[in-house]
């Protein structure tokens, strides 16, 4: 009996100690790791932690192909909300493409999706197509003439454009650049006839007239440009696709610090002034709750998988 006491007690001060560990988070600086690229928005967020919380946030980017770095390096953490991971629309095209050391929707604990970004679909004015009908017309007549650019193999950009491919049933040639700045240069000189990229880029070109836009990829409209119809309105049923940066943990981070953190990413997300600076890169601020998170991880896993395979794509 007296073990047993002794056994209980210590059970009982050890559930206590990870009670307190947790009601004390966070006590030391936070590591957010990401794939290399932009991080304004993490940035932005990170401050606003360190604001409330009175702690660090270290922004540290991992290369590597379709985030998988990064990931791999979040996912072998401990689960104690003092790694994180700032997730993108490649760590679900990934899978598609590479034999990963993890698993997207098992590995992770998602906290929340804190913004999306629409692609624009883009045609060189030259191009006699305006509108998507047009464009899938004239795919369809000239097959394997109508050459569509990419930021590189695997990318949103590349995706985005097989899965036009396959849901419009038409034949255009990929060719991957190192960078959507890249492909736009060569969209504007006429050797790319189209391309699909984000708003920010985009759009001074189309209103100096240098490229035509079509649609937005997204299911609903983008709010910077209202006007622009959705690639599903303008005849590709179902057509929805974007890109989008979250905030994930390991698997097993309590449920405590998940909540936490989800009502300071959304928190921060109202704020005036991240807004004001969301706006100007062109993001939707969005917010979702956890267990949304976990469904939209999973469909996009599905879905960019199926377009991978049924493309037949390949990373070099």
């Amino acid at each position: 009996m007296a073990a047993r006491g002794l056994g209980l007690v210590a059970l009982l001060s050890a559930g206590a100690g990870l009670c307190f560990a947790q009601a004390q988070w966070p006590a030391r600086p936070i590591r957010v790791v990401m794939t290399s690229g932009p991080d304004a928005l993490l940035r932005m967020i990170g401050q606003k932690f360190t604001e409330a919380w009175g702690q660090q946030v270290i922004v540290d980017p991992q290369g590597g192909g379709g985030g998988m770095a990064s990931a791999s390096v979040v996912a072998k953490a401990q689960p104690d909300g003092y790694t994180l991971l700032f997730a993108t629309a490649s760590h679900t095209m990934s899978p598609g493409f590479y034999k990963l050391p993890y698993d997207m929707a098992r590995d992770f604990a998602p906290i929340t999706v804190a913004a999306i970004v629409p692609f624009i679909l883009i045609v060189n004015p030259s191009l006699p197509a305006k509108s998507v009908g047009d464009l899938v017309n004239l795919a369809k007549a000239r097959p394997g003439d109508l050459n569509f650019g990419s930021g590189g193999n695997g990318s949103p950009g590349h995706l985005f454009g097989e899965m036009f491919k396959s849901m419009s049933r038409t034949n255009m040639v990929h060719i991957p650049y190192k960078g959507l700045g890249f492909a736009m240069t060569d969209l504007i000189s006429g050797q790319l006839q189209l391309t699909f990229t984000v708003g920010p880029l985009a759009l001074p070109q189309v209103k100096s007239g240098r490229v035509r836009a079509l649609a937005v990829t997204t299911a609903t409209r983008y709010s910077v440009v209202p006007e622009l119809p959705t690639i599903a309105e303008a005849g590709i049923p179902g057509y929805d696709a974007m890109s989008w940066n979250g905030m994930m943990a390991p698997a097993g981070t309590p449920a405590a610090i998940i909540a936490k953190l989800h009502a300071e990413v959304v928190r921060a997300l109202k704020a005036p002034d991240v807004l004001e600076r969301i706006a100007a890169l062109g993001y939707e601020p969005l917010g979702s709750s956890p267990e949304e998170f976990a469904g939209f991880v999973k469909s996009e896993l599905l879905k960019w998988a199926k377009v991978a395979r049924e493309s037949g794509a390949r990373l070099e």
